[in-house]
């Protein structure tokens, strides 16, 4: 007879415990230990034996490893490769997460299709949308593949009989979270079966060569809901993020066993689905309202990508007794910083205003090196004076007003040159490791913030 016990487990990282106890000892996160009855696992194996075989790994030389056959499947959608290092390698496991309603689903649903259109079988398993649902979609997106398969399932065992019936070479399952595994008694989307599943999706991926995507669904602080240990199971974390209320989304890896990590590919939401836009920084500046004061170009980085980003400021007098700072895109303790070293090292009186950061089109920078366009934008409104419409401006700035140097700046350079931009300010540091200078821009290296101010800002 199978032993049968209960234990106590943490919704937040996952810690074990053999009784109940109000405070996690790990992660210090009140009431998160559930109970669990763990039971016999015979079912389990059996599953395994029939997916897998009696499949028994070797130690093999390194040398005598073969890799020929092992080559990436190309992706028609550029932006989704890209981000990928190329193409998805056959037996990766994959995560994508965002946000409800950002487009994960869709975005997922127009990569099957695309790979099912080139004669590779997919199996898109949805535990949230019934068939029908999903096909009123790929009719809206203008998709009818013949080697897509649908099927709306959450039991893990169901969908390996259905894995093993239809045979695809490409899986999606949508989401992690409503998978649940008839061994494990708790709940789908707890921390044990959330970490059960994937290895199961894991294994399958790795003894099989089949490439599966996960969609995982995220906690309020963006984080991949579930235990930690999901994102280290899988080669591939993307993130799809935005504002649902702008058109533009941005598909971000931020680990990737196969490729670098940090890369981003940008998408547009429109009415049949995910488009995507291979030149972000022109669609960016495309409303653009040019001598507006406030308003600044700034070049940045993201991945190995430079983009070209509209930062708008606004300086009004303030009615409250503490000035208010709003930073939307950018970090809020570093708009912070650069309104203090404005206020400190430019004599721009700033400390009875409110200030409002912005980065146009809903993309969030982290990147120090857009503080320069961020400090000029900020100066601009407080003088109302307006900066030259051709100048772009690349640059972090330190506590004493300087101007430090940032890597990549042959790239930020020719982007900018690129998109019609005739000076950019950069630091002076910087300027004499510059190589290839594109012949139409004006490069000018600065020292201090003080010295940028002088020559971006127009006369009134």
């Amino acid at each position: 007879m199978a032993k049968i016990h209960t234990q106590y487990v943490c919704q937040r990282c996952g810690r074990i415990a053999a009784a109940y106890v109000g405070k996690c000892p790990q992660c210090g996160e009140f009431g998160t230990m559930v109970e669990q009855i763990v039971s016999d696992v015979s079912s389990q194996k059996s599953t395994r034996r029939r997916i897998f075989g009696d499949h028994i790994s070797k130690p093999e030389r390194l040398v005598d490893i073969k890799t020929d056959g092992l080559t990436r499947m190309p992706l028609p959608l550029s932006e989704f490769s890209r981000v990928l290092g190329g193409g998805i390698v056959p037996g990766s496991l994959i995560l994508v997460g965002g946000d409800p309603g950002i487009g994960k689903s869709t975005l997922l649903l127009e990569v099957a299709s695309l790979f099912a259109a080139e004669g590779r079988r997919t199996l898109y398993i949805s535990g949230e949308e019934s068939v029908r649902q999903i096909k009123m979609r790929a009719d809206r997106m203008q998709l009818q593949p013949e080697e897509l398969f649908l099927v709306t399932e959450t039991n893990l065992n169901v969908m390996f009989d259905h894995i093993e019936e239809v045979q695809p070479l490409v899986i999606i399952v949508d989401s992690i979270q409503t998978t649940y595994a008839d061994e494990i008694s708790s709940s789908a989307g707890s921390v044990t079966q959330v970490r059960e599943c994937a290895g199961r999706f894991q294994e399958l991926a790795k003894n099989t060569g089949l490439s599966v995507f996960l969609v995982g669904h995220v906690t309020k602080e963006g984080a991949i809901a579930g235990p930690r240990v999901l994102e280290h199971i899988v080669d591939t974390v993307l993130y799809l993020e935005g504002d649902p209320f702008h058109r533009y989304r941005l598909l971000r890896g931020v680990k990737n066993r196969f490729g670098a990590t940090s890369e981003v590919g940008v998408f547009e939401m429109v009415e049949r689905g995910m488009v995507e836009v291979t030149n972000p920084s022109e669609a960016f500046l495309a409303e653009r309202q040019v001598n507006a004061p406030g308003s600044t170009i700034a070049v940045t980085i993201e991945g190995t990508r430079p983009l070209l980003v509209e930062i708008q400021a606004l300086v009004n007098p303030s009615i409250f007794s503490n000035p208010r700072r709003t930073a939307n895109g950018i970090d809020y303790n570093r708009l912070l910083l650069l309104a203090a070293v404005l206020g400190k090292r430019s004599q721009i009186r700033l400390q009875d205003k409110d200030i409002y950061a912005n980065v146009v089109g809903g993309l969030r920078i982290d990147e120090p090196a857009v503080d320069l366009a961020v400090a000029v934008a900020i100066a601009s409104s407080a003088k109302d004076r307006p900066v030259h419409a051709d100048m772009a401006f690349v640059g972090e700035i330190g506590l004493n007003g300087e101007i430090r140097a940032v890597n990549q700046l042959d790239t930020r350079l020719k982007e900018a040159s690129k998109l019609g931009f005739k000076r950019c300010v950069v630091p002076r540091t910087s300027k004499r490791l510059v190589g290839d200078i594109p012949d139409d821009l004006d490069i000018i290296g600065c020292r201090s913030l003080q010295d940028v101010l002088g020559l971006a800002l127009l006369n009134k």
